[in-house]
Parts: structure tokens; C-alpha cells; sequence
């Protein structure tokens, strides 16, 4: 059977990868300075200074109205910046969002909208095949290996909306994959899901870094689920701290960000 590459230098057929590490080397990151967000007269974000590195899983964590989700929507353009700057490969980030999959908040997304589980996967191609333009063979393989590699493959035909919210996610996922991105954002993906989609979502997410992508996730859960993570963005409106788990998850850092006694996992 064809391999099918979704992420695009290695191979990856129905039901069984193979990945090579290709470019381990790469220098490629994503650079934030001085980043400052304000909604009218409040301060959502100042000052953040941050690296997103390749070959990671990154999270990103705080209280609620921290600035998480506003954060990765500054970084991909989606509202304006009221300072700083955002490069990917000393290039602004905004002029390179062809080399981006996001999947936004659950909350955020129309699925009332009548598609098909197909054709969510399907819009992942159409950056790569072009507008009004048929979707080649390749493009429809890549899909259908994306939706067996999460699972969904024998529900191509349901209406998005009939789904679960585990079985939604485990779809803009395949999206996202077929992609064939550079840098995947996902906001909160864990909300609202069951365990094996959770379970499916950090394989692919390790898979990904893996593969030198760059993932970053927004995140609340300091439990279990942080031990996947590599690296870590800790914020409270302002940076609390960057960098390992074994960096950021301090008592000191902690309540910084959250106040009072915080209990994580810490293994």
C-alpha cells in the first residue's frame, strides 16, 4: 500500500507510521517579544517574551483569564497586537500562516454547519490545492489516512454534528493533520472529551514533535496530562515563567500565576 505522508517529509501509511527525524538540526522557532494585547482599556497580555521550539510539545497554562487563549490568537494574527513582534524563521509569522493548522475552541465552532466528517478533513487541503480547484488523488489519500491515524475513518460520511465532542475534536485533529503543517496550535482541545480521545490527541501531538513540528496547546489542567508536555508557558497577563516542566512548575512560579496553594502533578 502507498505511504501517505502527513507530515510531509516522513512516512505515514493506514494504521502504522514511520517516522524519520529529518532536520533535527533545525533552528527554526517561533520568537515572541514584547508582545502586548489590550481589549479597549484592559490589559490582556504585556510584555510576553517567549521561544516556541521545534521538536517540542509546548503548553500553554495559567488561571482563567490569564491571557491563554489570547496569547496564541496574537501569535497567529487573529487580533491585533498592541506590541511586540511574532517571527518564524526571522520572518513576521503573519506572512507565513500557509505553514500553520489551528483548531480553536470547541465553543468557536459552527456544528450546526452541514458538512460532512469528510469534507471538515477535505478543508485542510483546499490552502494546497487552490480555491474552485478539484482535490487531486494525493490530497484525498492524505485525508483518509488522517482520519484512519485518528480513528474516524468509518464515519467519513456523518454529519459533523451528530458527533461527540471527543469524535469532533478527534476530526479538526485529522484536519489539521492533513495540513501538513509546520506549526500546530490547538486551543483547549481536552475540554469536553473522553479519555481515548485524549489518549489519541497526545499521540499524534508527540508523533508531531517527533517530527520537529512546532505544537503548542493552550491548557488549564495541572493534573496527569502536564506530564506530557515538554515545555511550558506560564502566564497570569504577564509572562510567570518559560521553559521544562521541571523549570516552570515551581511553588514560587505557581503562585505567581495562581495564588495561594496549588496542588499539580508533579511527576
Amino acid at each position: 500500500m502507498q505511504n501517505i505522508s502527513l507530515y510531509q517529509r516522513e512516512n505515514f501509511s493506514y494504521g502504522q507510521q514511520v517516522i524519520k527525524n529529518i532536520d533535527m538540526d533545525s533552528t527554526a522557532a517561533i520568537n515572541i517579544t514584547h508582545l502586548g494585547v489590550r481589549y479597549r482599556t484592559q490589559e490582556a497580555l504585556r510584555d510576553v517574551n517567549c521561544i516556541v521550539k521545534p521538536g517540542r510539545l509546548t503548553g500553554i497554562f495559567g488561571p482563567n483569564g490569564a491571557g491563554k487563549s489570547t496569547l496564541i490568537k496574537a501569535i497567529l494574527g487573529l487580533i491585533p497586537l498592541n506590541s511586540g513582534n511574532v517571527l518564524y524563521n526571522k520572518k513576521p509569522l503573519m506572512q507565513q500562516l500557509d505553514l500553520v493548522a489551528y483548531v480553536p475552541q470547541r465553543n468557536q465552532i459552527d456544528w450546526d454547519y452541514p458538512a460532512t466528517v469528510w469534507d471538515v478533513v477535505m478543508m485542510g487541503r483546499v490552502k494546497k490545492t487552490g480555491w474552485l480547484r478539484s482535490f487531486s488523488g494525493v490530497s484525498r489519500q492524505i485525508a483518509k489516512a488522517a482520519l484512519e491515524r485518528v480513528g474516524m475513518k468509518e464515519y467519513s460520511d456523518r454529519p459533523i454534528g451528530e458527533l461527540s465532542g471527543g469524535q469532533q475534536q478527534r476530526v479538526f485533529l485529522a484536519r489539521a493533520l492533513a495540513q501538513q503543517a509546520e506549526i500546530f496550535c490547538f486551543d483547549e482541545p481536552f475540554v469536553g472529551i473522553d479519555q481515548k480521545t485524549q489518549t489519541v490527541i497526545f499521540e499524534v501531538f508527540q508523533e508531531l514533535a517527533k517530527a520537529n513540528k512546532i505544537v503548542l496547546v493552550v491548557n488549564h489542567d495541572l493534573g496527569e496530562s502536564i506530564t506530557h508536555f515538554d515545555d511550558l508557558i506560564l502566564l497570569n497577563c504577564e509572562l510567570i515563567a518559560t521553559g521544562s516542566r521541571q523549570q516552570v512548575l515551581t511553588q514560587e512560579n505557581l503562585h505567581r500565576a495562581y495564588g495561594g496553594k496549588v496542588m499539580y502533578f508533579a511527576a
